[in-house]
């Protein structure tokens, strides 16, 4: 009977023995894949000699951890002096708390796939992955840490990142801007054109934003029509030039409409957008307590009439004098 399957049917042939092998003896290499603490499903290398990691601004790997040393456990790279063959040994470098290894503290231990490392909070699987794993991870981590809509980052890793940059901060003594930004009367844009016109839109303010910062600062959406960013060495002139020039940015663009591609006149639209801006030091050193004053200084613009950048504290940001260069 047409459809049924017969002894003499050969089976679909998924893949060659040739693909099959080449797949089997791809190149492995060795990572650390966050399981709990800041770093979650993050994919760390280990393709250095040694690799070190620590609450320490010279770590190779920084933890914010207040449970992890400065210079906490280093895994290094060896040949085995017999097999001939590559291994990986954890060493604890004299921590407070101590390296566990599968549960157990180590002075030092050989690591295998699977192996499970806790240093302060932050656990983490040692693995030895091929190509296609290390796409993998690096596509979780991306999903994680990434707003769906505009690619920007979640909230949460926004936090992470920045209490990493207060934390850096204090170490080198060089100030760093929050901004808070939110767009407005976004919710007529919803009301009159529809939840796909507001999802491109914040899209596309999105770019606007990435564009208006240099590679190195960082930007979230917070939710809704709400964003955040947070630049590097930059005091409180440079980031009311950062903001305004986000500001105009979004000013200045005209958005589309409709969700027809060939609609040969669509309807278009403007918007603007109100920023708060504060500053470490001269505000806060705590990540959080800068972003409570960033968003004070944004609902000040909100009340100024929107479309408005405020420094949290306007009279420091007037006595900044000459704009300096910000490093790249």
């Amino acid at each position: 009977m047409k459809g049924d399957y017969h002894e003499t049917d050969s089976p679909t042939q998924v893949g060659s023995d040739s693909t099959t092998e080449a797949i089997a003896s791809a190149e492995r290499r060795p990572v650390l894949i966050g399981l709990r603490g800041e770093l979650l499903a993050t994919p760390i290398p280990l393709e250095r000699p040694r690799v070190t990691l620590g609450r320490a601004l010279e770590a190779d790997v920084r933890l914010n951890d207040a449970k992890a040393s400065r210079l906490h456990a280093s895994i290094t790279t060896e040949t085995d002096p017999d097999s001939g063959q590559t291994r990986f040994k954890i060493a604890d470098l004299k921590s407070t708390n101590g390296t566990l290894v599968n549960g157990r503290a180590v002075a030092e231990a050989l690591l295998t796939h699977g192996d499970k490392i806790l240093i302060g909070d932050h656990l983490f699987r040692f693995e030895l992955l091929d190509e296609i794993d290390r796409a993998f991870q690096q596509q979780i981590q991306r999903l994680l840490g990434h707003d769906e809509l505009t690619g920007l980052l979640t909230s949460k890793s926004f936090f992470t990142e920045l209490r990493r940059e207060a934390a850096r901060a204090e170490e080198t003594s060089q100030p760093f801007c929050v901004l808070m930004m939110d767009l407005d009367h976004f919710k007529a844009v919803n009301d009159n054109y529809g939840h796909l016109v507001g999802n491109r839109t914040l899209q596309d303010v999105g770019v606007i934003i990435k564009a208006a910062l240099r590679s190195g600062d960082v930007a979230a959406r917070f939710g809704g029509e709400e964003f955040a960013a947070f630049l590097l060495d930059a005091d409180y002139l440079q980031g009311l030039v950062a903001a305004e020039r986000v500001r105009r940015g979004i000013e200045q663009s005209v958005f589309n409409a409709s969700v027809d591609a060939s609609d040969p006149a669509p309807a278009r639209f403007r918007l603007t957008v109100s920023i708060g801006v504060a500053c470490f030091p001269d505000d806060a050193r705590d990540a959080i307590r800068l972003v409570e004053l960033a968003d004070s200084a944004l609902y000040r613009a909100k009340r100024n009439g929107r479309n408005v950048t405020c420094a949290y504290r306007h009279s420091l940001a007037l006595n900044e004098g000459p704009l300096r260069p910000r490093r790249d």
